[in-house]
């Protein structure tokens, strides 16, 4: 597996350019899904593929106390784990990777507005769900919806694995 690393702190108004198969992950079951559907496309088309992690502030962090007390180690801490979880999530589906050129990308912000951005100039974006479950209405706010309404390319929403 070829594999290049991209950490960015931010997305610029241009976003990273990327072309291929951009594909989305957090660490759930439905985006480990994505991801292996992702990397058979990339494989079928001869694509190379974007991994990206996106990582937020925890509400906790400034929520009514302002940006008091965030230093750059906590920052650092941050991009730390979210690179773990980025790893971690690529490890899970390895063999799906195999032959497939691979960029992992790490960048704070939504989840929706960085893979939307990322994926402007990109063949394909690729995200997960979590299906329906009893709370449909919940779903109106997800990466998934966002980005079927807003993406500037081609989408594959990939369903959950049937059981």
């Amino acid at each position: 597996m070829s594999e290049s690393e991209e950490t960015a702190s931010t997305i610029g108004k241009k976003g990273v350019e990327m072309s291929g198969i951009v594909v989305g992950v957090d660490g759930s079951e439905g985006a480990s899904h994505a991801l292996e559907w992702a990397a058979a496309e990339a494989r079928l088309r001869g694509k190379p593929l974007t991994v990206l992690l996106a990582w937020q502030w925890p509400t906790g962090v400034y929520a009514g106390a302002g940006w008091v007390g965030i230093t750059q180690e906590m920052v650092g801490d941050l991009e730390r784990i979210a690179k773990e979880r980025l790893d971690a999530a690529c490890a899970t589906v390895a063999p799906a990777l195999d032959g497939v050129e691979v960029k992992r990308v790490v960048v704070e912000g939504g989840p929706a507005q960085a893979l939307m951005q990322v994926a402007a100039d990109a063949d394909l974006l690729v995200v997960g769900t979590r299906g329906h479950g009893g709370f449909v209405g919940l779903l109106l706010g997800s990466v998934s919806q966002q980005c079927a309404h807003h993406s500037q390319c081609p989408i594959v929403i990939v369903p959950p694995r049937e059981t």
